[in-house]
């Protein structure tokens, strides 16, 4: 496993370790043992070459100045980011006597790990940190910030997360990106598209924001957020009306469509679009133009499901492919998430059985309210592979829970991220290119493997290292606490159980590199919904609690805030990953607020100035970009940007901290707040007077 770290100069192969849906190959060249440039690896059958500026500009990440050496531990105030350096040994001594005391006077349930997919491999993520947690027998953290409102949506009709294969989207004809910026958040599905545009397929994106990959469709819809699930429900309307239905797929492979007919009759255009946003023409269109171009495809994006009705969006959406008998056309369908195919064996690399008795779990976007409120309280926090500081809901709640000076809180990260200033020991990670990992994509059907192709940076160590000496010190003997990484792979590969997984050995994968799982089409003659079939009707929402056919559900209401705000990502972070480094700051330059020209007059707002958006919860200041890019009613911003000082830039103090519909997950994008233009000091220099100023401008950009 040392090939790749003894080479001093070369090019050696890696992967991607970024939570996002592409998972590149990529090359990695090395001079006098440091990677000098990142390019995209050519034979990788999907991602082929190409990779994104966050990823080409990794090297200056991985030798930061600012980025940790040594352990850490405290010696200013909490948020002050004081600390002094420390020896391993001290670091796991602290850690291991505090939660030997607390487990002893307040048992393990007060101690919480929190921490989500800031490295995507199997082993960093959900490896021997699971099973250290599960022996310590500590409260757990159900990961529900990202995708699971949509997931558990798209299971309900289509029985897991199995959607169509990238490789045979070069037959598609129709691709609609449905709350997805794909520029930024899948680039090779956007390249996909258009090299299919060549060949004569047309490209549609709906969205709240006529961002990079709005500007690149042939045809941009703007909606207003959380109605997407009412505008499939008009097209649907449509379909059936206009005899547009594949009658013969609807009978073979679908429960309910009797019924869904009925359900849509109440959803003619005109009520859609007072719902939606979308003119009456257009959704005739849309739909004439669904019911009639194949195959089609609907790249369904993470933005839909961070609503309160998130996961009934994309249940809905997700019944569109079958009312088109889209499913049995190759390059047909929808996409949600493909991490179905190369689902792997999460029980043997977890090991839930080494908890002794079921322990309490705690919402991760409740983390603020659990801090604050929750009894038996909290008394330690783990933090890694996140920065809930920054990316947690309702952060300012967050931030006071941090703050308490009775939570001893360790943090495992490369950076001192605002998270870590709250510390009280900060351990040095690895990046990604300094381990050995499993990754598999959600959206292409590739298991890869990842070598380690440089050293450790100063002291810096692996997930599974920190909790195998954490487990050492708390006196743990079970021998899955001491498994190898390569016996972590070897565990978590095995996997008979799902018949899409390829049989393949370690050493197989080292060779081998990318390894695709069989049998990529979606399993219509199988799949896991309670019907085997497709189901447009689906009883189990029934006793879930749901409504068992596709219905518009309303956003909760805010009633004190005019303006729908949407947090979405920017083209150079992700999340707080690379806000903190100046090359990728100088290329999104400036956290920005999209606005309506009509709002925009309305309340004095100039393309340029500086904005305060404030609601019950928080308040941020960024720069206006006015325009069409959003409907009026709504604003946009884009990326978290960390705080610089006097400045207010964290969005996240605006998000609510509610639960979307299903399973547990995050509505970022359902919040409400208020809009004015800042009201600035300027010294007047001919009088020497201070006068204030609204709509102060500043740079346009």
């Amino acid at each position: 496993m040392q090939s790749y770290i003894n080479i001093q100069n070369g090019t050696v192969p890696s992967v991607c370790s970024l939570d996002c849906p592409d998972q590149c190959g990529l090359l990695v060249h090395k001079k006098d043992g440091k990677i000098v440039q990142i390019e995209g690896d050519p034979d990788h059958p999907v991602t082929q070459g190409s990779i994104c500026n966050k990823v080409r500009n990794m090297s200056e990440r991985l030798y930061d100045h600012k980025r940790i050496k040594t352990p850490l531990k405290r010696i200013g105030q909490k948020g002050e980011g004081a600390f002094a350096p420390i020896s391993w040994d001290e670091a796991i001594e602290t850690i291991s006597s505090r939660w030997k005391k607390l487990m002893a006077e307040e048992g393990a349930e007060s101690i919480l790990p929190y921490s989500f997919y800031g490295n995507m491999g199997k082993l960093s993520a959900e490896g021997m940190d699971r099973r250290f947690f599960h022996r310590l027998g500590a409260s757990r953290l159900d990961q529900t910030i990202c995708s699971v409102a949509g997931s558990v949506g798209f299971s309900y009709t289509m029985g897991g997360s199995f959607g169509t294969d990238p490789e045979e989207m070069s037959e598609t004809k129709l691709f609609i990106l449905w709350g997805i910026n794909a520029v930024s958040t899948n680039m090779h599905q956007m390249m996909i598209a258009q090299k299919a545009r060549k060949n004569g397929a047309k490209i549609v994106v709906i969205d709240v924001h006529k961002n990079q990959t709005g500007r690149m469709a042939d045809w941009f819809i703007p909606i207003l957020p959380g109605t997407d699930g009412a505008l499939a429900l008009g097209v649907m309307h449509i379909l059936y009306k206009e005899k547009l239905v594949d009658q013969s797929f609807l009978e073979e492979y679908t429960v309910g469509f009797k019924e869904l007919e009925e359900q849509v009759e109440a959803y003619e255009p005109q009520s859609v679009s007072a719902l939606t946003g979308v003119p009456v023409e257009d959704i005739y269109k849309l739909a004439r133009l669904y019911g009639t171009a194949s195959p089609s495809m609907i790249r369904i994006g993470n933005g839909l499901q961070h609503h309160d009705n998130g996961g009934m969006i994309v249940r809905t959406i997700a019944c569109l492919p079958a009312l088109t008998g889209q499913w049995r056309k190759k390059g047909g369908g929808a996409l949600k998430s493909n991490s179905g195919y190369l689902a792997y064996n999460t029980r043997a690399l977890q090991r839930p059985e080494l908890l002794a008795q079921p322990t309490r779990i705690i919402n991760m976007n409740h983390l603020g309210k659990a801090l604050l409120e929750l009894e038996p309280p909290i008394r330690s926090l783990f933090v890694y592979n996140t920065n809930p500081a920054v990316v947690a809901p309702d952060s300012n709640k967050v931030r006071a829970g941090l703050a308490r000076e009775d939570l001893f809180t360790v943090v495992h990260d490369l950076f001192l991220t605002e998270t870590a200033r709250f510390a009280d020991i900060v351990l040095p990670a690895t990046s990604a290119f300094e381990n050995t990992d499993l990754y598999t994509s959600y959206w292409h059907n590739y298991l890869q493997l990842q070598e380690p192709v440089i050293p450790p940076y100063g002291e810096s160590k692996s997930n599974p290292d920190v909790f195998r000496l954490l487990a050492q010190a708390m006196g743990f003997e079970e021998q899955a606490l001491k498994d190898t990484d390569e016996q972590l792979i070897e565990q978590a590969i095995n996997h008979k159980d799902n018949p899409h997984f390829p049989v393949i050995t370690y050493e197989e994968l080292t060779n081998k590199r990318f390894v695709k799982a069989t049998n990529t089409r979606v399993p219509l003659n199988s799949l896991k919904t309670p019907s085997g079939k497709i189901e447009l009707y689906s009883e189990k929402m029934k006793i879930d609690g749901h409504p068992a056919l596709p219905t518009h559900m309303p956003l909760a209401e805010e009633k004190d805030f005019p303006f729908l705000f949407v947090p979405g990502p920017n083209h150079n972070f992700l999340n707080s990953t690379f806000s903190h480094n100046e090359k990728h700051r100088k290329l999104e330059k400036a956290p920005k607020l999209f606005i309506n020209h009509e709002d925009a007059g309305r309340l004095g707002v100039e393309n340029g100035t500086t904005v305060r958006l404030w609601n019950h919860r928080g308040e941020c200041q960024l720069t206006a970009v006015v325009g069409d890019h959003v409907l009026p009613g709504v604003v946009v911003s884009q990326g978290l940007w960390s705080d610089e000082p006097g400045e207010k830039r964290l969005v996240n103090s605006l998000t609510p901290d509610r639960l979307a519909d299903m399973g547990g997950g995050a509505v970022f994008f359902s919040g409400r707040v208020q809009v004015e233009a800042i009201k600035q000091v300027i010294d007047d220099k001919e009088t020497g007077r201070t006068v204030r100023r609204k709509n102060a401008q500043l740079p346009t950009i």
